[in-house]
């Protein structure tokens, strides 16, 4: 690494005494340390691993007294003690300690001796420079450092006595030659900082003072940072060298071999530090859209000064890997930039989220297509017209002409999701071969990580799409109840489980409420709980009772397989009758929270085995409830917390089912906030909630008929007479003309001389007729000629609603028709 220093003269100050008269501006391999308002390091750069020698690993977070216990000056017997012991310029400061601990709020400089223990505990003379930060961030203090006996080594070959006057100080103006570069380079060692972060610090040093290096009283150089990499003249004159030797067969000179070794090796390492670096600042997440903003801030400001991913449509809408060549119909959606000029300059010009084709005559078709990074040294007036073509009103063309331009791809699996384009200044040296190189290793360990954050959400939205198909979607209000729901799933990584949570709607105004939990997490799970949740649906429209039916899925899971296991917690709700009949299988028993006090308590049921165990008999309890009563039904996800009590979990259940809420949804949300703040929680959790209205009596009408046809007319009447009575007069006919309809079906399949024809008024207006014949009529394509067939469709055309289910006597046929709208 080289190591030396160019010296200039200060314009401002004169020619110089010829000691620094040969170069323009100082170059110097600077150790860049950032300390926090706790005193502890924040940012540790590569040269200060080099000049110290402890790791970035190792200083991130330690005491920055510790790692720089500079206490002074050179030592008194030191021979370059007088110019040492200038430890700062102009009076801003006596030693770095005080800047170090927060003693100083002004800028400092000075010199002294430091023992290093990772460098055999050598004494290292160092030249520092100590900057205070203001501002929003938690940054306090910038300490610039360098090794001045590397600089002494290499002045001594130009001028001797002019090294031997060196010290560090300020310039309290920025004229000098290299000031800019001073802007444009110190962002590119200051490690893991954001570009607004960057320019912050950048700004304030070019306010509080420019670092210089003294060489007499007269002469100052400015100090601008360097990579460590020789002067392109060097290495030009390293190359003619070299040249001539090859030609003439002479010897390659020494500094020649050496040099250009340590020179392919510094490049390579600075490249290798550089790419591991921003390989451990993308992918800390799955999320796509903050993989993309990694991605672009970690080039930003050390590769390129502006960065604008582009990413294909499929990718960026999740529907799976995209497949074929992209073509000129493409749409690519710009998903991030970020840059260094000034806010909001391109904010309008090529805002985010714009999608667009590109034309094949463009660089960035050519990168697309073939998937190979595409190098523009300079962006010439005529492709500047020609990529700005592409932008309606809108000229792009001042912010990318003479521009260096670098397009590289972003593959996963040899196929393109997108693209970066990298821009640099055009005072800014241009994209060269090495660039392109680094710019590809990049590119692909973006398209990686890209990738993956895509396969995520991918398969993220299949899951959820999964769960969604799985879990029902339940009406907010059935026969007398009003009914809210809850599922969360286990973990972000598997949002399929085996939790479910159903209602049916059962003769006679009945609602059937299902909680369910199969074992177990995943697919399989999921598979399983919907074969059960079908099953259950099916059992629950025969209208089983609850015992019955907890026996018939047991028996269907012990048919399906060892393993499937599930608990489960059924219930039927007669709202006419005030009345919940439930049977538990395993499952941990609900919640009912009484109107008339506001108290709450689980109800005692019988526990029975899980669903799948078989050979254990099921019981079922009748619980009397009032209107207004809530029972709240969920999975144990919710109550258990490993390594607690469930107990504890139950108990909360209870306090928190118990507070008021102005509406269904907020009491579920008061129960999740409650229990799912606990740490612990792994399993899935399904939740619900049913207030138990009841219906009143005065809202029920029924009536016994006899098994005569004449009885059809005596259901219209009675049927058209309770609705005037009820202020329904809007819905006499129909009503009336469909409730003949279902009676003369009845009168013809009956078996005895039972029929039942009932009125409900809630939600809607509910008809049912009850007989015992246990065979489900059906819809028939009459004909002209055909006597029968047309009562159904006569139903099913005039109804809002219409079904058949079998009861334990028979079946029941009803309609239901909606209630005209209060005035």
């Amino acid at each position: 690494m080289d190591r030396g220093i160019e010296a200039g003269a200060d314009p401002s100050r004169g020619a110089g005494n010829g000691a620094v008269e040969y170069a323009a501006a100082g170059r110097i391999p600077l150790a860049v340390v950032v300390v926090d308002r706790g005193g502890l390091v924040s940012h540790w750069s590569t040269g200060a691993r080099r000049l110290f020698g402890a790791s970035k690993e190792e200083a991130v977070g330690r005491s920055a007294v510790d790692l720089l216990p500079v206490s002074g000056a050179l030592p008194e017997d030191d021979e370059t003690a007088p110019y040492g012991a200038y430890a700062a310029y102009d009076g801003l400061g006596p030693d770095l300690e005080s800047s170090l601990d927060g003693r100083l709020s002004y800028p400092a400089a000075g010199r002294a001796r430091l023992t290093v223990t990772g460098r055999d505990r050598d004494r290292v003379d160092v030249l520092w420079w100590a900057y205070p930060l203001v501002g929003p961030g938690q940054e306090r203090l910038l300490v610039l450092a360098a090794d001045a006996g590397a600089m002494h080594h290499e002045g001594q070959e130009a001028d001797g006595a002019a090294v031997e006057r060196m010290a560090p100080g300020f310039a309290l103006h920025t004229d000098f030659p290299g000031a800019e570069e001073l802007a444009r380079g110190l962002p590119e060692i200051l490690p893991s900082m954001s570009v607004g972060e960057g320019a912050r610090i950048v700004s304030q040093i070019l306010e509080l003072g420019y670092p210089v290096l003294e060489f007499s009283q007269n002469d100052r150089v400015p100090v601008t940072p360097d990579w460590g990499v020789p002067r392109r003249a060097e290495r030009k004159a390293r190359r003619e060298r070299a040249a001539r030797a090859a030609v003439t067969g002479e010897p390659l000179p020494s500094d020649v071999q050496d040099e250009g070794e340590d020179l392919e090796y510094v490049a390579v390492r600075e490249r290798l530090e550089f790419l591991n670096e921003v390989s451990g600042r993308i992918g800390t997440s799955l999320d796509l859209s903050k993989t993309i903003l990694e991605v672009s801030r970690a080039v930003v400001p050390r590769f390129t000064d502006v960065a604008g991913t582009y990413l294909r449509e499929q990718v960026v809408a999740g529907e799976g890997f995209p497949e074929g060549v992209p073509d000129t119909t493409t749409m690519w959606h710009r998903v991030a930039l970020e840059h260094t000029d000034e806010p909001g300059r391109w904010d309008d010009v090529v805002p985010v989220g714009e999608a667009m084709p590109f034309p094949a005559h463009t660089p960035f078709f050519q990168c697309m297509t073939t998937g190979e990074p595409v190098l523009v040294p300079r962006i010439s007036e005529q492709m500047g017209h020609m990529i700005a073509a592409q932008f309606e009103k809108r000229d792009i063309r001042p912010l990318i002409t003479h521009r260096s331009m670098l397009v590289v791809p972003l593959k996963a699996r040899n196929v393109v999701l997108g693209f970066m384009i990298l821009l640099r200044h055009p005072e800014r040296v241009e994209f060269n071969d090495m660039d392109r190189v680094t710019g590809a290793e990049l590119a692909a360990r973006a398209g990686l990580v890209l990738d993956n954050a895509r396969m995520y959400t991918y398969q993220e939205s299949v899951a959820e799409t999964l769960q969604d198909s799985m879990l029902p979607h339940i009406a907010p209000r059935m026969a007398g109840c009003d009914i809210a729901t809850r599922y969360l799933p286990g973990t972000l990584l598997g949002r399929v489980g085996g939790d479910w949570f159903d209602s049916v709607k059962l003769p006679g105004s009945r609602t059937a409420l299902v909680v369910g939990d199969v074992m177990g997490h995943g697919l399989n799970s999921a598979a399983m709980m919907g074969q059960l949740r079908t099953a259950v649906q099916t059992m629950a429209a025969l209208d089983l009772p609850p015992a019955q039916l907890l026996r018939n899925l047991d028996d269907l899971a012990q048919r399906l397989g060892d393993n499937y296991l599930a608990t489960c917690l059924y219930a039927v709700y007669d709202p006419i009758g005030g009345e919940l009949h439930i049977a538990n299988a395993g499952h941990i028993p609900p919640v009912i929270v009484r109107a008339a006090n506001g108290r709450s308590d689980l109800l005692d049921l019988p526990t029975g085995a899980p669903i799948g165990v078989g050979g254990v008999p099921f019981e079922a309890v009748r619980v009397r409830v009032a209107p207004g009563d809530r029972l709240v039904m969920c999975t144990d996800g919710l109550v258990e917390v490993r390594g607690e009590d469930i107990g504890v979990g139950l108990a909360t259940l209870c306090e928190s089912a118990a507070h008021p809420a102005a509406s269904m949804d907020d009491a579920c949300d008061t129960i999740i906030r409650a229990l799912n703040t606990r740490g612990g929680r792994k399993d899935d959790v399904a939740l619900l909630m049913a207030r138990l209205n009841g219906i009143e009596p005065e809202d029920v009408a029924d009536w016994r008929l006899a098994l005569d046809p004449i009885e059809a007319g005596r259901a219209r009447a009675v049927v058209r007479e309770q609705l005037h009575v009820w202020g329904l007069t809007a819905l006499a006919d129909p009503a009336a003309l469909m409730a003949g309809e279902l009676v003369t079906n009845a009168v013809r399949h009956a078996r005895s001389r039972r029929i039942e024809l009932r009125l409900v008024r809630g939600e809607t207006l509910l008809c049912e007729v009850n007989d015992d014949d246990h065979t489900l009529p059906t819809l028939l394509s009459a004909g002209p000629e055909d006597e029968f067939g047309r009562g159904l469709r006569v139903v099913s055309r005039l109804a809002r609603e219409w079904g058949t289910s079998r009861t334990s006597a028979g079946k029941t046929v009803w309609f239901e028709l909606t209630l005209p709208r209060r005035s």
